[in-house]
């Protein structure tokens, strides 16, 4: 844990091969980082920039489709990752990696499920979490992989009624397998802000609040559920607003029983810079006044939420598309 009394971890939202070998292992040595989580953006930029990969990539049989050889890349960093926090793991302080399924499979749930079991046991590491969009296809395969034993990492949650709908599906599948499996609930924080924030900024209302309020309100709700071994982690967590500190989202949103998962400079940052208070629970009426506001400025909050929800899934699919492309 970075900090114990809050239960709280730091986890780092990225992964290159130079970088496991050599930084990561520092900063869990130092007690900065205790996990690591990806997706297909993270894969693309370090597949695509770092010479780290041309080896392997020329080494790979040239009849491999270039899915093939992107999984055999992915799970080549995944295991190293694993190995690393292997140690964390083991007494029980997360180590966790985790790994996001084909972003295109994110309306099947069968071939959701199946690549799921299929990339945890090609993987070989029982610390490695299968990331699943939520999305109606996501729920059943959650329930369906929680069931076998495989850990979560439920991805892309705007919405209270998705992290509802994740924690439905987690309790579902802890029925099925007669015991609790570790699970994350990853609610995206600061591209709300970015999406609104103009807009605000206009009309004389505070910015860089809306993602703050919306994820206080559904990590209150994923805590109220008391799902086993269930907690909600804050995503997407890194600044664009130059006129923040770049560990703002980190600071404002530390909670008990809590995972933020965040770009390296930020993690950096927050390290040296911020304080380490609590800051969740926020007054319910403090939040609903800032609603209001919002909505008094012709803002649908809702409509907002929705746009992100497929606005992330399309971005994920397009760095997916991308590695694919180059491959």
């Amino acid at each position: 844990m970075y900090i114990e009394d809050l239960k709280f971890s730091l986890w780092a939202d990225f992964i290159e091969r130079d970088y496991l070998e050599n930084e990561f292992k520092e900063l869990i040595e130092k007690k900065i980082v205790n996990g690591a989580t990806s997706n297909p953006a993270i894969f693309k930029n370090a597949i695509l920039s770092s010479p780290a990969y041309k080896q392997q990539l020329s080494s790979l049989d040239a009849t491999l489709s270039a899915k093939e050889k992107y999984e055999a890349v992915a799970i080549f960093d995944i295991q190293k990752a694993a190995d690393v926090l292997e140690p964390l793991y083991k007494k029980g302080d997360d180590g966790y990696v985790s790994i996001e399924v084909d972003p295109f499979l994110c309306d099947d749930a069968v071939a959701t499920v199946a690549e799921g079991k299929r990339l945890f046991k090609a993987i070989e590491r029982k610390n490695v979490m299968i990331k699943v969009p939520a999305t109606d296809a996501g729920y059943i395969a959650m329930e369906e992989l929680i069931a076998v034993g495989i850990p979560v990492n439920a991805t892309l949650i705007f919405k209270k009624e998705q992290a509802l709908s994740c924690a439905t599906a987690f309790t579902r599948g802890i029925t099925k397998a007669g015991k609790s499996v570790d699970s994350v609930i990853s609610i995206f924080v600061s591209r709300i802000d970015r999406a609104i924030d103009a807009i605000l900024q206009e009309k004389g209302l505070p910015t860089a609040l809306t993602g703050i309020y919306n994820t206080a309100l559904i990590y209150e709700a994923i805590e109220a559920l008391k799902v086993p071994r269930c907690r909600a982690l804050f995503a997407s967590t890194g600044v664009k607003d130059d006129s923040l500190p770049p560990y703002y989202y980190v600071e404002q949103l530390l909670a008990y029983n809590t995972v933020n998962t965040a770009p390296i400079a930020t993690i950096k940052a927050f390290d040296k810079d911020a304080k380490k208070d609590k800051a969740l629970p926020i007054s319910i009426e403090v939040i609903e006044s800032h609603f209001k506001n919002i909505q008094a400025a012709g803002i649908n909050l809702d409509e907002v939420l929705n746009k992100q929800i497929e606005d992330g899934l399309e971005a994920f699919k397009d760095a997916f598309k991308e590695i694919l492309e180059a491959l």
